[in-house]
């Protein structure tokens, strides 16, 4: 799809990954907050492994049906005139605007869901079973939760008509705060306090992949922060300290998390309960 005088969605959004990735990743060797326990390497090419089959089912799904990806699906509704916005009259950036939040919100939602309900936790604990935490682990999701995930995108999109330039911004948005907010960096304390009451930051979110579960059912905000602390989900920093608390989930404390296949096929074992 082509935007912006012929410069495809993709280029963009591969841009601004790369982008990121880069400067996260570089920020990560230059000052980071916690030691890594497991091999950079070993975890790197698993996680970017992960994404890659993310993408290919991804755009096998763009490939099956139409709208089945979030920012066809926008100009699938703006065509058809489909969903709120496209029925009122609001200024472009006050409707580019509030459909980055309510699109954030819905996320969120989402997030909360995976942790409430069992079978979306049964996708969702690969991302948690990552045994360390930086920014490939902000892209390390199982392809079918990607893939609900990405449904659940297109019911907002459809249901508020929300533009294709709203949508691409969002995607690129969620995609760079996620590896902000996973990223191993230490920020200045004053900093941290600073943006966090916006947006989510390391140590916001760092809490959230804590072995204990009080605290891995808290901090569930990718992009904003207001979402967490309005319903009561807010934990400010982890019983043990950043440098003390243990990533991961308990059950999985072994070396099987850094590979692909054992990823791959966790959904379909045992369900074990996190300690």
């Amino acid at each position: 799809m082509e935007l912006f005088g012929g410069v495809s969605e993709t280029v963009v959004r591969l841009f601004a990954f790369v982008g990121v990735l880069v400067l996260m990743g570089t920020l990560e060797l230059v000052s980071p907050k916690r030691k890594l326990r497991a091999s950079r390497v070993r975890r790197w090419v698993t996680n970017l492994a992960i994404i890659a089959t993310d993408n290919l089912f991804v755009r096998l799904m763009a490939l099956s049906a139409v709208p089945l990806v979030a920012i066809a699906a926008a100009v699938f509704a703006e065509g058809h005139g489909l969903g709120l916005f496209n029925r009122l009259a609001w200024p472009g950036s006050l409707e580019v605007l509030a459909s980055i939040i309510l699109l954030d919100f819905a996320l969120w939602l989402q997030h909360v869901a995976s942790h409430r309900i069992t079978l979306l936790w049964r996708l969702h604990q690969m991302h948690h079973a990552d045994p360390d935490i930086d920014v490939t682990t902000a892209i390390r999701f199982h392809p079918i939760e990607i893939m609900l995930s990405m449904l659940w995108k297109i019911l907002w999109v459809m249901a508020l008509g929300i533009s294709p330039l709203a949508v691409l911004l969002f995607e690129v948005i969620l995609n760079s705060c996620a590896m902000f907010s996973h990223a191993n960096v230490a920020l200045p304390p004053a900093v941290d306090r600073l943006l966090r009451r916006v947006i989510v930051t390391p140590d916001m979110h760092r809490v959230h992949h804590s072995v204990l579960v009080r605290e891995h059912d808290a901090n569930f905000g990718f992009n904003l922060s207001v979402w967490d602390r309005l319903f009561g989900t807010y934990i400010d920093q982890p019983e043990k300290g950043h440098e003390g608390m243990t990533i991961g989930l308990a059950s999985y404390q072994s070396d099987g998390p850094t590979r692909i296949l054992w990823n791959l096929a966790l959904p379909f074992r045992r369900l074990k309960e996190n300690e």
